[in-house]
């Protein structure tokens, strides 16, 4: 329909922005930052718009598929919009001086026009451009301060991974082109979820899971992501809120390719979960604040594409407007956490849980999830999804274990306790919305086959044992055996050291 043209318009604001920064970059030009926040503004404004035309039109695609509009464009229109708009603000008081601020604030726009267009993209050509586009403007980004030895070693160890992901997605698209004979990405879902074209349809689906590996900075490919903190904080806070999550974007956009390659899958949940334990267990032996949240997102990211593994698509989706939203406010906030941590008052000495009061915590996390969830109904649920809030027990218990130890007070554990109830009332109550929202659009989960039982089973067992490890580290911290396993891990066992070598990384040094 004409009208599902709108949603292009937020990009093409941004477009316009981008090329009046280049066309006069300078010293704070006050007409380019006037421009950038006007059009980060309109495109906001633009997603809105697109979400009450959705609502009152359903979903529909522009003419010849350019742009889609669904519940899951119009819900990462919403998030790329307003995160694009915070972004650019925090920008023009942050770079307030620079040199090449006019430059930045232009690939700044461009890359964000390319994520807008990239999340509403109705056939595959713009799906790819505006993947191509999203990248070339991130490593441009990432490069801004090029003279530096420490982004041009972070940016010559992302190439690798990001042509290969780009490769991965020309050849998926290729594939699917040719399986299905048309270049609509909704005819193509409709297409694989008959069952047309099977063999030509899992071999794109393992090379569009290649490329969300790639993006979202899973083992082993994690390595770079750990390294861009030469980059300005805005460019930080838009990749990890922003681009790194395309990967589970794009398995969403195609959900039902994936549910036709259950083979794919299972691998997206074996490497989505272990990168999930893996990068959580380093990120807590990382002193600084902007290295932890690296490590923070590769550990999402993984867990992201655990969901995606257990065909959980619509939690998914939500698990990304949750991490993008908490990311970007931690990076952007980064700069203060040392000050806001160090003026905490301490009433006294912090509380250890003992065996049993972890023990406790645990039973309690237990009792509130069976209680809560059979308010929301266990029986709606599928296996995979009831799999998914046995993780989130684990978390809650986690917390409980704070409040639940011999020597906290009583305000404490009443604290804890209502905080762990909330969560778990927030969680299912979102899940309920995610599932509503895309119901008719996102495939739900098929019934699990053995395959599907042991992955389940290998991942509440995984997180069980790291969230039980937590709990009790105070425990275990001062045996000797914990020191050097906190050397390793907080060299992320040396993976990252492997890959420099492997990619030569290390190979050029600064003459200074």
């Amino acid at each position: 329909m004409p009208s599902h043209l709108l949603p292009l318009l937020a990009p093409l604001a941004l477009l316009a922005a981008a090329f009046l920064a280049f066309r006069g970059p300078g010293l704070r030009p006050a007409e380019t930052l006037r421009a950038a926040h006007l059009a980060s503004l309109l495109a906001l404004g633009v997603a809105a718009a697109s979400l009450a035309l959705l609502l009152a039109q359903g979903p529909g695609a522009a003419p010849l598929a350019l742009a889609r509009l669904d519940a899951v464009s119009a819900t990462m229109l919403l998030l790329v919009g307003f995160l694009g708009w915070v972004v650019l603000r925090f920008s023009a008081t942050y770079l307030d001086g620079e040199t090449r601020q006019g430059e930045f604030t232009g690939w700044m726009c461009a890359t964000l026009a390319a994520a807008l267009l990239l999340v509403q993209a109705g056939n595959l050509p713009v799906l790819v451009l505006a993947w191509l586009g999203a990248s070339h403007g991130l490593g441009r980004l990432l490069l801004f301060y090029r003279e530096r030895p420490g982004a041009q070693r972070a940016a010559r160890k992302r190439a690798p991974f990001a042509r290969l992901g780009e490769a991965a997605l020309i050849g998926a698209a290729l594939l699917l082109a040719l399986a299905h004979g048309t270049l609509d990405i909704g005819a193509i879902n409709a297409a694989a979820r008959a069952g047309e074209a099977p063999g030509l349809t899992t071999a794109a689906a393992a090379l569009l899971a290649l490329a969300a590996l790639l993006q979202c900075a899973q083992f082993p490919a994690h390595g770079w992501l750990t390294e861009v903190m030469e980059t300005p904080t805005p460019v930080s806070a838009l990749l990890h809120a922003g681009l790194v999550n395309a990967g589970g974007f794009l398995l969403i956009r195609f959900a039902d390719v994936m549910l036709a390659a259950p083979g794919v899958l299972a691998a997206l949940a074996l490497l989505g979960g272990f990168t999930a334990v893996f990068a959580g267990l380093v990120m807590l032996t990382q002193p600084a604040v902007k290295t932890a949240l690296a490590w923070s997102t590769i550990a999402q990211m993984g867990f992201m594409l655990l969901q995606c593994g257990l065909a959980l698509f619509p939690l998914a989706l939500l698990h990304i407007v949750a991490h993008s939203l908490y990311k970007a406010h931690a990076f952007l906030g980064a700069g203060m956490a040392v000050e806001k941590v160090a003026a905490i008052r301490r009433p006294g000495p912090v509380a250890v849980p003992s065996l049993r009061a972890v023990g406790r915590a645990f039973l309690a996390a237990l009792a509130l999830y069976v209680l809560i969830g059979a308010g929301f109904g266990f029986a709606e649920k599928s296996p995979q999804a009831i799999a998914l809030g046995a993780i989130l027990v684990l978390g809650v218990a986690y917390l409980l274990a704070q409040g639940f130890a011999d020597a906290a007070p009583v305000p404490l554990t009443l604290r804890t306790s209502i905080a762990a109830a909330a969560a778990a009332i927030g969680y299912f109550t979102l899940q309920r919305l995610a599932e509503a929202m895309t119901a008719g659009l996102l495939p739900a989960p098929p019934p699990p086959g053995a395959l599907e039982w042991v992955l389940m089973a290998l991942s509440v067992l995984g997180f069980g044992l790291t969230a039980f490890a937590q709990a009790t580290f105070p425990l275990w911290a001062q045996h000797p055996a914990a020191a050097g396993l906190r050397v390793h891990l907080s060299n992320g066992l040396y993976i990252n050291a492997l890959t420099d070598r492997l990619l030569r990384g290390w190979s050029r040094r600064n003459p200074a």
